[in-house]
């Protein structure tokens, strides 16, 4: 599963346009107020339209999907659903364009960051009626998984699953470097120092990284490795006004960490990344790095049992822990006329055994309270690292602007970290634009 997913600057350009109208349109779209649940379901017609990115178009994310379907039919049989599965490529285009039609989708699936943003003009749902509150919301889901669906202080989504970004390292690798394997690195500097003594070059060339952020060759987007430095060093992305807050001085020692961990110890290249896309501390190739909350333990299709068994977990602790989260949220259109079978469909697709099959297909962590430790988290170590660490999660985004701006950090980033700026100049121009928007 992609953890967030990366928008072209088209379709955020375009949907910069189509939500400054759709302000115009907010008071004529549906109040919580107005949204019940059906006396007689089973006597409930129409048609239910649902935008999900969640299902693959395998085999089993078929059948998985007919499973959510043929739930729902228990209770809404007459309520015909019409599914789009929207790739995460093309699904902000997707939206924006139904916003600027006044169609949107009965039930949508995004991601984190696009709460904000689609609720502060209207074009969710507040879920108020249903029972939902950050308090309910909070006895539903884990830790760390109630804030992205929240907006002013109303719940406009139910986190389905998330999306981790955990470091790991290679025990054996510790041991070699007369480091303690049982010990990992804890605040920012002593990572630095780790990775520098863990990093192996050959006549300058980069032979095993000490640290790999695992990001694409090409787009580089090391703004979720950003947003783990920055919760790390204290800081946080907006205020709970929506003002930017990434450029206050945790903001800076975060990104003046990577900057020192990539130019200063030279324990990575920039935009440094295996063939395959892979992560680098599974290869050997780092010897701590990002990875996503799954590994294929098996000898036959993944990286075997010894990888499995020589890898250990971390979370940077510097102010406090982190750990990167994205993932999925199930909304419901604030235009939508049949409110009772949406919200019984949003429940179908955040009941334990739905989360739990979206979790398999997308290499992820249910985000229910229930499934904490069940089968799917607890089958390989990076899900069940990411599973005990929710409560640790960092985010990107968080004000209603953050679509908006989200296509100028990467680049503002890479500055930094290529040294055409300071991390302070960088991070000064972003607030700049983000309070300019």
């Amino acid at each position: 599963m992609r953890s967030t997913a990366r928008r072209g600057a088209a379709g955020i350009l375009a949907m910069c346009g189509l939500l400054a109208g759709l302000t115009a349109c907010a008071d004529r779209t549906a109040s919580a107020s107005h949204f019940t649940t059906d006396e007689n379901p089973a006597e409930v017609g129409g048609t239910l339209r649902f935008m999900t990115p969640g299902y693959p178009t395998t085999p089993d994310g078929k059948a998985a999907l007919k499973k959510v379907v043929d739930t729902f039919h228990r209770t809404y049989p007459k309520v015909r659903v019409e599914t789009d599965l929207a790739s995460w490529a093309h699904l902000n285009e997707k939206v924006t364009t139904s916003i600027a039609a006044g169609d949107l989708p009965d039930v949508m699936v995004t991601g984190v960051g696009w709460i904000p943003p689609f609720a502060s003009k209207g074009a969710f749902a507040d879920l108020g009626s249903f029972g939902l509150t950050p308090k309910t919301l909070a006895e539903r889901v884990r830790p760390g998984f109630v804030e992205p669906a929240v907006y002013d202080g109303k719940v406009y989504g139910v986190p389905s699953i998330g999306g981790a970004k955990v470091i790991a390292y290679r025990k054996s690798v510790f041991a070699a470097a007369g480091l303690d394997p049982d010990k990992p690195p804890t605040d920012l500097a002593e990572l630095r120092a780790y990775a520098k003594k863990l990093t192996v070059r050959k006549n300058g060339r980069l032979e095993r990284s000490g640290f790999d952020f695992w990001v694409n060759p090409t787009q580089h987007q090391y703004t979720q490795n950003f947003a783990t430095f920055l919760k790390a060093a204290g800081g946080s992305f907006y205020d709970f006004r929506g003002k930017a807050t990434f450029d206050s001085p945790a903001g800076v020692r975060a990104l003046e960490a990577m900057d020192g961990l990539m130019n200063t110890d030279r324990a990575q290249d920039f935009a440094t990344a295996s063939g395959d896309g892979s992560p680098m501390v599974l290869s050997g190739r780092a010897a701590m790095g990002f990875m996503g909350a799954y590994v294929d333990c098996d000898n036959k299709t993944g990286v075997g049992e010894k990888v499995c068994d020589d890898l250990g977990f971390f979370n940077i602790t510097d102010k406090e822990q982190a750990m990167f989260m994205g993932g999925q949220i199930a909304s419901i259109s604030s235009r939508t006329e049949l409110p009772g079978a949406a919200y019984q469909l949003l429940k179908v697709l955040t009941s334990p055994e739905a989360e739990a099959d979206l979790a398999k297909l997308n290499l992820a962590i249910p985000a229910a309270r229930t499934a904490e430790g069940s089968a799917v988290e607890t089958s390989n170590p990076a899900s069940e690292f990411a599973g005990r660490n929710t409560a640790h999660s960092a985010y990107s985004g968080g004000a209603d602007n953050w679509l908006q701006l989200q296509d100028e950090f990467a680049p503002a980033l890479d500055e930094a970290l290529l040294r055409r700026r300071t991390p302070r100049q960088a991070l000064d121009t972003l607030a700049g634009k983000a309070g300019s928007m």
